[in-house]
């Protein structure tokens, strides 16, 4: 009986001596698993080499689609990650201290307003942090970057037509105004321009229409449309209704070649 006490006090102490070991660990954090794809540092495809127009958008679609899904996973588990701090915070739970490191990081990342409530952070975070249609990604790449052949796609992975405001940042338009200090932004990988182009959708304050719009689908329950998103850029480009019209065209005609 004595031996058997014994032993087990043995496995408590080792119980409570992993805990407390585990305990310790630093936390994984959600934003190391950044969306990669594996050709990512690959150069751009010549989509010039096909002479048949369908070959071309197909191969240009196919290109970009694996790129638009893993970030778009990626941005699903934060928004998961996001919820589930949310209903620690309702439940008054603490936040560790990683998670809370995580949030302020996300706060920063998605320019989210800190001069208001706890509550009205989350909301205006879970508005921010949603994923953005592989249907209007598509369009809107193909439009930006005459379907991958542009000097900017090619050499820089710029199919959004980011601007950066750094010199030196990027590439220098040749038709840029006198003056005028953009370049249009030059990245080190597929992945990380794509990156850079969701988080620009869903932070940038031009864009808030399209976050709207996104928020009211999930509030009536109904698919996030890339048509309706549609209507949320039109401040991306200087034609306004006109860009907006021709990305919805775009969306028809090429439908069954995005095969989504």
């Amino acid at each position: 009986m004595h031996k058997m006490k014994v032993i087990f006090l043995a496995l408590i102490s080792v119980s409570v001596l992993v805990m407390g070991i585990l305990w310790l660990q630093p936390e994984p954090s959600i934003l190391e698993n950044r969306p990669f794809v594996e050709y990512a540092n690959e150069p751009v495809p010549n989509f010039n080499k096909y002479t048949q127009v369908t070959e071309k958008k197909q191969a240009f679609f196919n290109y970009l689609k694996p790129a638009i899904y893993t970030q778009n996973q990626y941005i699903k588990s934060i928004r998961q990650y996001v919820q589930g701090l949310q209903a620690k915070y309702l439940s008054a739970q603490a936040l560790s201290r990683g998670q809370q490191e995580e949030l302020d990081w996300l706060i920063n990342e998605y320019r989210v307003d800190q001069d208001q409530s706890v509550d009205k952070m989350f909301t205006e975070m879970l508005q921010k942090i949603d994923i953005i249609p592989a249907e209007l990604v598509l369009v809107q790449t193909a439009n930006e970057s005459a379907w991958g052949t542009s000097r900017f796609a090619t050499q820089g992975y710029n199919f959004f037509g980011i601007w950066c405001f750094t010199k030196g940042c990027g590439f220098v338009p040749s038709q840029r105004s006198s003056g005028a200090g953009h370049e249009v932004a030059k990245f080190t990988n597929l992945s990380n321009g794509m990156y850079a182009y969701m988080r620009n959708l869903n932070s940038h304050p031009a864009y808030k229409d399209l976050r709207i719009i996104r928020q009211q689908q999930r509030n009536n329950q109904k698919p996030i449309s890339a048509y309706s998103l549609a209507q949320g850029l039109i401040k991306y480009s200087e034609r306004g209704e006109e860009y907006i019209d021709e990305l919805r065209q775009m969306m028809r005609v090429n439908k069954e070649l995005m095969d989504l």
